[in-house]
């Protein structure tokens, strides 16, 4: 190794600095591949996927944790079909469910995935029959005959090119690229009838899920959101104003506008982050509660604590985050109890009682304005930004136009990165020749750097590449997105845009690109005392398109044998190795809470945009290259054919929709498709204009004019055909010449509760409980230093009355206290227990209905009432599954619930403490009866876990005497 280093460097040891940059950077990706190294790929791929299909057949059965955890928390009605033992027991369910139960069981977003990913199927496999026998008889056959005669002029000494490269149109010219003029009308024809049958099934199920039970029982499917509201119609007679100057419908709807929760949703976000913070502390600490660190832990205080002003100095982590969480919980309190108080927002929500109506006046209202506002359909309450819903039009303008710039220079300049990489990082080699010293060091140590060339540059590439969606989102919500739909929707768009510039476009004509304006730079200057040329006689002595289409050609193979490797990717998905290995070594190495313990039981979330990404990424390159290589359509072909069958198992056993949009992708992917077919024309044409000929060269060219023209012709039809059925359930006037509605039941309003079900989450979201092992239960009253004896007299304004929390199993004796924690024993730490918990199932899809009748209120949207409570003494309603529960607040939305959770880590508040027996403190009731006069709150269903009723106490009897 050292050797071959040392003999690499001596060819170009008399070069300057600068001409090695020049060279390495001309010709920075290797392009050109041994036919026998792609064949090579080609096995070993096929071979490793094998493996790993095989090594998942293994593991599946017994690990129904990993491989099937949808399977064991959904409800009967969205549990996908039963899993024998078998190898292959899972192969039957799998492809014998019809599309039409898909979308039951898993959904409309993931049911369109699927059909997408048969689209793709279906689309490569014609376009490889067609594309293969057209092309290729046209490339071999030419090629074959221009190297027959260039060996013959030659006298047979020219080397035979290799079947993989006379599979290309490099050594072909004239005339016959009309055949490629022909095959780009038929590659679109069969693009556009695929994506044309593939709309109409998204139609139909997008219209099967308007009609169904769920979406026509669901509050947000006949909700208005109105947005932009001007200050004079910040009420909700303002709102009712908007939506009756539309003159569609005479039913009037509930109105509610937002109102300012000024800094509470930060507060909250802080009290997470403590809460989180203290259980990474104490799951560290208590590893082994019979031995117990010498000392106790230490953290610095957060930057947002205003009681510390040296965030240098460390205090005591427990001691520290217990009192900030007290602090944020007190401050969340006062600022809910006057939020009523606070000046409206330009935001609001109207709600009808058909749905009909609903999405009638949003239809009228589209591309409108009534009164300077937007109306449009409500998203589910779990999908709104809220903190961008108050950003007038204006504003989020600029911040569109400044993400777009962040993101145009991120995506153009990432290429220097890149090249640097691929030039340096991941040949070492060539940093030796523009840096001596490293040579040197290299030499010494060629094992070690060896290792780290083969593990650099691709661990790099892939950091970067995990992060960049997660880059883009936080771009899109800064550019003031509403909802997380439509932040993803333009991460699809944003990640399509930055792959094909730099991983497709840069890649495959950088080193053209370089070497033609090096060329044209070297060219442009005097030589022996010659005039410098004119630059179009500089650029037509260089012929840059013809450089540019040898490159591509040349390149051709390596896009080849990379697609050929993403099967690797489609059959790594499905064997979850890396899932199934982190959660052993994660329990073993890293003391996780048991927070993160539950949570990874849970359906994992299906990143939706990283997956449509790579979908349309894969199809561009192959239609890119299509007309360069075929094979690249075989392989293709084969991909989607291995990943549309894996991607089936994983949407119906392992993930899970986090927000479900209800098909609202759909579109994003067809105006990609089109993009993508674009991009084919235009390599098509770049053929023409290189090697037509200079007679044949402008016909061909004018020949292609009309294909651009028919795709936006076939874009413009499909939406006036299918879109607005596809957003709107109708588009009519409803009530129109008929009689006037019959007088709407006023408990069916007051069972809408718009205010609460479409109000700011910040306003009932409960706070979380810090969780700790049961097998440390005995050590909290020694490491919490708070008070921990129940004393609830002197935080209720009751001091007069000193009580203390009774024992459950022992009447008459005072409970053992143990502070304000929730304690889970090892053998409840699964997310089948916690699944009806907003804090969980939120992130895992969690809805109110995939895991079964939601004990949270609002079934299908952030609940607005306190959740697991018994019902109220002064309840005057049942629960039944027509009305959901929730909160029932005073006329109106402006009482303010103070919908905080009912235990407290705050080492001064009584109804903080559990019992001796007691895990769950969603189960805790009021101990004081000081809310008997709260508004009434709707029954709800019993929580698996059982009550906890201080009988004993005798509390509410006091209190009520």
């Amino acid at each position: 190794m050292a050797s071959s280093l040392v003999g690499a460097l001596l060819p170009r040891a008399e070069e300057s600095v600068e001409q090695k940059f020049l060279n390495l950077m001309a010709d920075p990706f290797g392009q050109e591949l041994a036919e026998d190294s792609i064949v090579i790929a080609v096995l070993t791929s096929l071979a490793i996927t094998t493996a790993i299909f095989l090594a998942f057949c293994l593991l599946r059965p017994f690990n129904a944790i990993v491989y099937a955890p949808r399977l064991r928390h959904t409800d009967e009605k969205h549990r996908p079909p039963p899993l024998g033992k078998g190898l292959f027991a899972w192969w039957n369910p799998v492809f014998k469910t019809h599309e039409d139960e898909y979308v039951e069981k898993i959904g409309l977003d993931a049911t369109i995935f699927l059909r997408v990913a048969r689209m793709c199927r279906n689309l490569f496999a014609v376009l490889a029959i067609v594309g293969c026998a057209i092309i290729i008889p046209i490339n071999v056959t030419k090629s074959k005959a221009r190297q027959n005669a260039a060996q013959a002029a030659q006298g047979n000494t020219l080397p035979s090119k290799s079947a993989l490269f006379l599979m290309t149109p490099k050594d072909l010219d004239g005339e016959i690229f009309y055949a490629f003029v022909g095959v780009a009308y038929l590659f679109d024809f069969i693009i556009c009838a695929f994506l044309w049958w593939t709309y109409r099934a998204v139609h139909r199920l997008r219209r099967k899920y308007l009609d169904s039970p769920d979406y026509q029982n669901s509050l947000h499917s006949r909700t208005l959101m109105i947005t932009d509201v001007k200050r004079s119609l910040r009420s909700d007679q303002g709102l009712l104003d908007v939506v009756d100057s539309l003159r569609t419908t005479p039913e009037v709807p509930r109105a509610s506008i937002g109102r300012n929760v000024k800094d509470i949703p930060e507060l909250i976000e802080q009290h997470e982050q403590a809460v989180m913070d203290l259980e990474k502390v104490l799951s560290k600490y208590l590893r082994n509660p019979n031995k117990l660190p010498a000392t106790r832990p230490l953290c610095k205080p957060s930057k947002s604590d205003p009681e510390y002003t040296n965030k240098e100095e460390k205090v005591d982590a427990i001691t520290y985050l217990t009192a900030r969480i007290e602090r944020l919980e007190s401050k969340i309190k006062e600022v809910r109890e006057t939020v009523d108080r606070r000046d409206a927002m330009p935001y609001g929500f109207a709600s009808y009682e058909t749905l009909e109506s609903a999405h009638s006046v949003a239809y009228t209202a589209k591309n409108k304005h009534p009164k300077g506002t937007t109306v449009n359909l409500a998203p589910r309450p779990k999908d709104i930004i809220w903190k961008n819903l108050p950003l007038d039009a204006k504003t989020r303008r600029w911040r569109r136009f400044i993400n777009n710039l962040w993101i145009t220079l991120l995506t153009v300049l990432y290429f220097i990165p890149n090249a640097l990489i691929a030039v340096f990082l991941a040949k070492l080699n060539n940093l030796a020749f523009v840096w001596p010293e490293f040579g040197t060091v290299m030499a010494r140590n060629p094992k070690f750097w060896a290792i780290v060339q083969g593990i650099a540059a691709p661990a790099l590439t892939s950091l970067f590449y995990y992060f960049l969606p997660i880059i883009f989102r936080r771009l899109s919500m800064q550019a003031g997105d509403l909802t997380k739909t439509s932040r993803e929707r333009h991460v699809i768009h944003q990640l399509y845009s930055f792959f094909v510039f730099n991983n497709l476009f840069i890649f495959s004509v950088f080193a053209a690109a370089f070497g033609i304006v090096t060329a044209a730079v070297s060219a442009s200057q005097p030589v022996d005392g010659q005039p410098k040329k004119a630059f179009l006689q500089v650029i037509e002595d260089i012929h840059p398109f013809a450089k540019i289409m040898d490159a591509l050609c040349n390149i051709s193979p390596f896009w080849v044998t990379w697609l050929v490797q993403r099967n690797l990717g489609a059959a790594i998905d499905l064997a979850q190795f890396v899932n199934l290995a982190w959660g052993s070594v994660s329990r073993k190495f890293l003391h996780p809470t048991p927070r993160e313990l539950i949570k990874r039981t849970a359906p994992p979330p299906f990143d939706y945009a990283s997956y449509y990404n790579y979908f349309l990424f894969y199809s561009t390159v192959a239609l890119c290259f299509a007309s360069l290589q075929p094979i690249t359509l075989v392989v293709t072909a084969i991909y989607f054919s291995i990943d549309a069958s894996m991607k089936k198992y994983l949407l119906l056993y392992i993930f899970c929709t986090k927000n479900e949009s209800g098909g609202l992708y759909w579109r994003v992917l067809f105006n990609r498709f089109l993009v993508a077919a674009f991009l084919s024309n235009c390599v098509i044409a770049l053929m023409c204009g290189a090697k037509g000929g200079v007679f044949f060269r402008w016909k061909m060219l004018s020949a292609m004019v009309p294909l651009p023209l028919l795709l936006i012709g076939f874009k413009l039809y499909c939406k006036n055909a299918f879109d607005s059925s596809i957003k709107y359930y109708t588009k009519g006037d409803v009530g129109k010449g008929t009689e006037a509605p019959a007088p709407i039941d006023k408990e069916s309003r007051r069972r809408d509760r718009v205010a609460v079900r479409f109000g700011h989450p910040a306003l009932y979201q409960k706070l979380t409980v810090p969780m700790v092992h049961e097998k440390s239960k005995h050590l909290l009253s020694e490491l919490y230093r708070g008070r921990l004896d129940g004393d609830l007299g002197g935080t209720t304004g009751y001091s007069d009355v000193y009580m203390k929390r009774m024992s459950k199993e022992n009447p008459g004796k005072v409970a053992e206290t143990t502070g304000p924690f929730e304690f889970v024993s090892e053998g409840n730490m699964d997310f089948e227990n916690f699944k009806n918990r907003p804090e969980f199932s939120d992130d895992h899809g969690g809805e109110g209905s995939v895991y079964g009748q939601s004990i949270i209120s609002r079934p299908d949207t952030p609940a607005g009432s306190v959740r697991g409570r018994s019902s109220s003494r002064d309840s005057e309603r049942t629960f039944s599954p027509d009305d959901a529960p929730g909160v029932t607040y005073p006329a109106g939305y402006h009482s303010t619930p103070s919908n905080l959770r009912e235990i407290s880590p705050s080492p001064d508040r009584g109804f903080g403490r559990l019992p001796s027996n007691q895990s769950n403190p969603y189960q805790l009731r009021d101990q004081t009866g000081l809310l008997s006069q709260a508004a009434p709150m709707g029954h709800q269903n019993a929580s698996p876990y059982t009550p906890y009723t201080p009988d004993q106490d005798n509390r509410e009897e006091y209190f009520r005497k």
